[in-house]
């Protein structure tokens, strides 16, 4: 889910040589000490083909063209090691094509190299249509938060979802904040709390229909993650293509919503679901790794 804004006439915003990162109120000391905590990503995304024994056999990107050489092939390598618990149909294993969303992240060191890792990943298809599934019904994306936008405050926000049997929100909670523009340690703890409150008032207000088949239809309650993004068109750059493309932003915390007690997929990190979609949280619909993320 997009929340964007035009930014004309907004002063005081600059660009930085960082891609999509921007300065916003620059503090000479502590804006500093921010800026080493930068990380540049991006997602990408593809099929995973799963034998019987659940090795890997292929892989295929999408849009293969636009990633660069050096992402390619740490995904491919890491992918091709990669064992799945075998899959089981009627009683019989299987051969299956899972999609993947995988995060890639590349962080500067000392002397200006680059040390790029894989940090999360998700094989769960957004699949609005899956009678198991949690689906929107009606979500109003959240208004762009005035004292954000005065600031140039701009990131994405990871929501989980708590949602009742009636297909309403009974709570919301942001598991994670990722800012793309530098400021004082404060101010990104300011501003990760109002664009968090920001989401979660708007996901409060939200409907969805709720599974009807399968073992997840008689849950109490059903938890979804809904990735939002806050972003300012900048001109040209309005509506240009991402994928591929390094994103800069520092990252923020990690946290658990705190009615819940354990996350199933251990592999699974917020920031590695696309925008766009809902996505189920408690219920498996992808097949589960058994080896790290990354080989060595």
């Amino acid at each position: 889910m997009n929340v964007r804004i035009g930014a004309l006439g907004l002063a005081g915003v600059l660009l930085l040589g960082l891609p999509a990162l921007v300065v916003a109120e620059p503090s000479p000391g502590s804006v500093a000490q921010v800026r080493q905590q930068v990380e540049s990503s991006m997602l990408v995304s593809g099929d995973v083909h799963i034998e019987t024994d659940g090795s890997v056999s292929r892989l295929v990107l999408r849009q293969e063209e636009k990633l660069p050489e050096g992402v390619v092939k740490l995904v491919r390598d890491s992918a091709l090691q990669w064992r799945f618990e075998p899959i089981v149909v009627d009683g019989k294993l299987v051969r299956a094509v899972a999609p993947m969303s995988l995060r890639v992240v590349a962080r500067k060191l000392e002397g200006g190299s680059y040390e790029v890792s894989l940090r999360g990943v998700s094989f769960q298809k957004y699949d609005s249509t899956d009678p198991q599934n949690v689906a929107s019904i009606q979500m109003n994306p959240p208004r762009y938060p005035e004292l954000a936008f005065r600031a140039g405050a701009t990131g994405s926000v990871y929501l989980l979802v708590k949602v009742g049997r009636d297909g309403k929100v009974e709570d919301a909670f942001a598991e994670q904040v990722n800012l793309t523009f530098l400021s004082r340690e404060s101010d990104q703890r300011r501003f990760r709390e109002v664009l968090a409150r920001n989401a979660i008032a708007a996901a409060k207000g939200w409907t969805f229909r709720v599974p009807t088949e399968g073992d997840v239809a008689s849950r109490p309650y059903w938890n979804v993650r809904v990735p939002i993004n806050y972003a300012m068109d900048r001109g040209r750059d309005k509506g240009a293509e991402t994928y591929g493309r390094w994103v800069s932003y520092v990252a923020g915390p990690r946290e658990r919503a705190p009615w819940r007690t354990e996350d199933r997929n251990v592999e699974t990190s917020p920031d590695s679901l696309a925008e766009g979609g809902v996505y189920m949280a408690d219920r498996n619909t992808g097949p589960r790794l058994l080896t790290p993320l990354q080989g060595g």
